[in-house]
């Protein structure tokens, strides 16, 4: 049997009888005839050949068995079809259909994923694509075009075609596990940190290849990933430079020792929202920027 092909406005009508439980409050929801409403109904099950309601027995529509297969369905094609107007309606008032992130390794996860969060509540239409990467990598993604933003840390190289704004710092130091030989020592002397493999933050970034960040040990293994630095730090592997969000637990605990070292002893590592001249953005560009500026300035 050939099916007739439902209209959302059909799908609308089937939707509001269902949510108000009658036909008399669907006509009210949707400002509409009741007779309007109830033909709407008529007519969608003749096209589907099935029916939708059992009216019988009872002065409130109940969904039959049919009805009930094609509710999950019906409100799909409705929510999707109100997302799409949405984002036609904000494309026309500026908004961005999508946005590409990408933020340095360094920045405080849980800070991040409150912002995303925000973010998705705010702009709900907005395709958001998300990068995690180090050092020049921010700022490679955002020149290339594959991110429209970015939040990255200390400028490795001079980038005339991005614009950059500071919005904030994490304190970065030096540490070690307990029984690692710089942290024995009750006081290191100047270049001692040289003679012990250094475990250091690499940057896989063509656009910075070949530059080191903080990098004083003649022997280093190079990580892409901070949490695999982490773990061999605790296992007393080697001593590196960590973003102190990250260790407070592992200090308090005495799994990592905080090195006082004379030519080295921390600094703060400062994000800056990166993006280029050539396109300077939307209103959910702007909300992020500021939206990073105000959690990093939290206590």
């Amino acid at each position: 049997m050939d099916i007739g092909q439902p209209t959302l406005d059909q799908l609308r009508l089937f939707l509001a009888v269902v949510d108000e439980g009658s036909f008399n409050g669907a006509a009210r929801k949707l400002g509409r005839a009741i007779s309007v409403v109830s033909y709407g109904i008529v007519t969608l099950e003749a096209q589907l050949g099935v029916a939708l309601f059992d009216r019988e027995g009872s002065r409130k529509p109940v969904l039959t068995p049919a009805g009930k297969a094609m509710l999950a369905t019906a409100r799909a094609v409705a929510d999707d079809v109100d997302a799409l107007l949405a984002g036609v309606r904000n494309f026309n008032q500026g908004l961005e259909a999508e946005l590409g992130l990408a933020i340095d390794v360094m920045f405080p996860t849980p800070l991040l994923a409150a912002i995303l969060r925000e973010f998705q509540d705010m702009f709900p239409t907005v395709l958001l694509r998300l990068n995690v990467e180090a050092l020049g990598g921010i700022a490679a993604l955002v020149v290339d075009g594959e991110a429209q933003l970015g939040i990255g840390g200390p400028e490795l190289v001079a980038m005339p075609d991005l614009e950059r704004e500071a919005i904030g710092e994490v304190d970065l130091v030096p540490v070690a596990a307990p029984d690692h030989p710089l942290a024995r020592m009750e006081s290191i002397l100047p270049g001692e940190a040289r003679k012990h493999r250094q475990l250091v933050l690499t940057d896989r970034s063509k656009l910075t290849e070949g530059r080191d960040f903080s990098v004083f040990s003649a022997s280093t293994w190079r990580l892409g990933d901070l949490g695999a630095r982490h773990a061999l730090m605790r296992e007393g592997i080697g001593w590196g430079n960590m973003p102190m969000h990250l260790i407070e637990g592992d200090l308090a605990s005495g799994r990592l020792k905080r090195l006082t070292i004379p030519e080295w002893p921390g600094m703060a590592y400062r994000f800056h929202a990166l993006w280029r001249r050539d396109c300077p953005g939307g209103p959910a560009q702007s909300w992020l920027r500021e939206a990073f500026r105000q959690r990093l300035a939290q206590p």
